[in-house]
C-alpha cells in the first residue's frame, strides 16, 4: 500500500548531510526515513511536554529564591 507524502526542500548543515548520507547507507533507509524519524520523535517529545506541563498548569507558582531556599532546607543543595 503506498503512503502519501509530500515534497519539501530542507538545508542542511554539510557536516549533517553527510552523517545522513552515511548513515542512510549503513542502515538501508532512505534519508527522507530518518529524517521524517526524527522529526516524529522531536514533535512526539514536545506532545509529552505540553502534557506534562499542562497536568501542572495548576500547581502553585514560586519565586527562584524560594525554590532555592527549599532545596537548602531540605538539604538537597
Amino acid at each position: 500500500m503506498a503512503t502519501l507524502t509530500k515534497r519539501a526542500t530542507a538545508y542542511f548543515d554539510p557536516d549533517i548531510h553527510r552523517a545522513l548520507r552515511l548513515k542512510s547507507a549503513e542502515t538501508f533507509r532512505s534519508v527522507s526515513d530518518l529524517v521524517n524519524d526524527a522529526l516524529r520523535d522531536s514533535l512526539a517529545e514536545d506532545v509529552d511536554d505540553l502534557e506534562a506541563f499542562n497536568a501542572r498548569a495548576s500547581d502553585p507558582l514560586i519565586s527562584y529564591e524560594e525554590m532555592i531556599k527549599r532545596l537548602k532546607s531540605d538539604g538537597r543543595i
